[in-house]
């Protein structure tokens, strides 16, 4: 018997099943069914009538001759699918959270301290997005959401950081001190020490033997090889490194033998930001797989989840995503356009009128040299050529002088706005404090001076976009992904189109409660159901 008839084949077993209860708990028109869906707080039954399929909610299944009396026969059930129920219930009860769904980091503060603590009481685990950002101003998002929020739950970000390391490391030892129990990881492609010291120095021993796991890691990634890192124990040369160092324990490193790197495991597919481009539909199959290939090979006592972000800013997006096995969903563009996002008015406005095509991929500031791009907005600003063009720069010349002047001078004076050597004054100044080598190399090096001072554009791009900085709309470097169309597409109508009605609880609550009604909906749909184009999609509602 094929798998999908089995709820037949139960209903059945004993004979036919019919149902009996009051008029208006039962319908054939698609207006009522469609309420009766829209509804989640009971099952519902699927039943035939004189050839026409319907929905009944309430009422009693009888049999035998107590079923005479009806005409009614019960063919299939739709369970009670709702916000609550989708992905894994585990994620909830190790994060404390009352939905399988988190707000993700946003560099530079865009996922804010507001935002962080909003989707928080509201039972959803929000990412502070710590990347870019100084000791200072990271201890202080800690110093406000751990008051807000004592017992969470929120996460942090930790961002791989080749350029500058120093920066990781930092971060990394202000988690440990101030206690902050989860961390999102994001732009790894390989295990670092202050990545591994953090959750090694969280770990402890029960008093049955097993593991405590005090600092948990969602690793956002989007590589099979790279997720493999993190499904496995910490690296033995990490352990040792940090070991003589005296940053972890004997017992640790013992414990760290027997638990995987991370927790969670976040695949990325076409996202804002830092992206690789992939497609959702490869890479959740593989990525689970590779999961329980791991599971088999080292028994961990506790599974891990694989959960899925990049390109979900819509219940369909989201509904697809737990029905390929997703833990989890996760949301970031969606979330920059909420009135709770660290950015300003202005970029809220653009995002909230960009097409899926609206985007672009340009160099990324923190990984300029290596060639690293991030996918940007380009609907309202020139942002993407105008970091393409000093790429090219870059690439083609080996110092600042090698260029012709009048590109020098096109670029000082549309671009920069400055001079160049003023730039690097400042440039200068900033990394004498931060990491001084930097300035030792670059005045060896022409071609890293060039590559510094590009940075400075790069870098202050995200930050004018977010401060609102006038005179500089042009410039404004924001990230964003397919998924800021989709979602404009589908609130387009609704309350949600409006910039400022846009609240981060809202979308996320929109986004679930929809994709639990898809489920509700296509589960009906297996046994026949049909109904008109327009109920076939989940309306955005008000939920706050």
């Amino acid at each position: 018997m094929p798998e999908q008839n089995q709820s037949v084949l139960t209903l059945n077993q004993y004979g036919a099943q019919y149902w009996l209860g009051d008029a208006d708990q039962v319908s054939f028109e698609p207006d009522k069914i469609h309420t009766f869906l829209l509804e989640a707080n009971q099952p519902l039954w699927i039943v035939s009538s004189e050839g026409r399929l319907g929905i009944s909610r309430g009422g009693e299944l009888v049999s035998g001759d107590a079923g005479k009396s009806s005409s009614i026969q019960v063919i299939g059930q739709i369970p009670n699918i709702n916000a609550k129920s989708l992905g894994d219930a585990s994620f909830n009860q190790t994060y404390g959270t009352e939905y399988a769904y988190y707000t993700g980091a946003m560099a530079n503060g865009i996922a804010s301290e507001e935002l962080v603590i909003t989707a928080g009481k509201a039972g959803f685990l929000g990412s502070f997005g710590a990347a870019g950002l100084g000791p200072d101003r990271i201890q202080s998002a800690i110093s406000a959401i751990q008051d807000a929020l004592p017992e969470g739950p929120y996460a942090f970000n930790l961002i791989n950081s080749p350029s500058d390391p120093a920066a990781e490391a930092r971060a990394a030892d202000l988690y440990v001190k101030n206690s902050v129990r989860t961390v999102e990881t994001s732009a790894y492609v390989d295990l670092t020490v202050p990545l591994v010291y953090y959750r090694v120095a969280g770990l402890a021993q029960n008093p049955d033997g097993s593991v405590r796991i005090n600092h948990r890691i969602f690793a956002k990634l989007s590589r099979r090889e790279v997720a493999s890192l993190f499904l496995q124990p910490a690296p033995e040369d990490i352990l040792l490194h940090l070991l003589a160092e005296e940053k972890i324990t004997q017992q640790q490193a013992d414990l760290a033998r027997r638990v995987p790197v991370a927790d969670d495991i976040t695949v990325e597919a076409d996202s804002g930001g830092h992206t690789d481009n992939r497609p959702i539909l490869c890479l959740i199959p593989g990525v689970v797989a590779l999961r329980d290939e791991m599971q088999e090979k080292y028994q961990y006592s506790t599974q891990i989840r694989v959960g899925a972000g990049g390109g979900i800013g819509t219940p369909e997006a989201a509904f697809a995503s737990f029905m390929m096995g997703a833990a989890y969903v996760v949301t970031g563009s969606v979330n920059q356009a909420c009135v709770e996002a660290g950015t300003s008015e202005h970029t809220r406005e653009l995002l909230a009128q960009a097409g899926m095509a609206d985007v672009a991929m340009a160099p990324a500031a923190d990984m300029f040299e290596m060639g690293v791009r991030v996918q940007v907005l380009k609907r309202g600003t020139l942002f993407p050529m105008r970091a393409q063009r000093l790429w090219e720069i870059y690439d083609n010349y080996q110092s600042w002088g090698e260029v012709p002047k009048a590109e020098r001078d096109k670029i000082e004076r549309m671009i920069f706005k400055r001079d160049f050597e003023s730039i690097w004054e400042g440039t200068e100044a900033f990394f004498q404090n931060r990491d001084p080598r930097q300035v030792e190399r670059a005045n060896q090096d022409p071609h890293h001076k060039m590559a510094l001072v590009f940075r400075w554009y790069l870098g202050l791009s995200s930050r004018w976009s977010n401060g609102g900085e006038k005179g500089r709309e042009m410039d404004y470097q924001v990230w964003c992904g397919p998924s800021m169309g989709a979602f404009n597409d589908w609130v387009r109508g609704s309350h949600l189109e409006l910039p400022e009605n846009r609240y981060v609880v809202d979308v996320a609550m929109n986004i679930l409660h929809g994709a639990a009604y898809l489920a509700r909906l296509r589960m009906g749909e297996m046994f026949g159901l049909q109904l008109p184009a327009p109920m076939r999609s989940f309306k955005p509602q008000k939920f706050i």
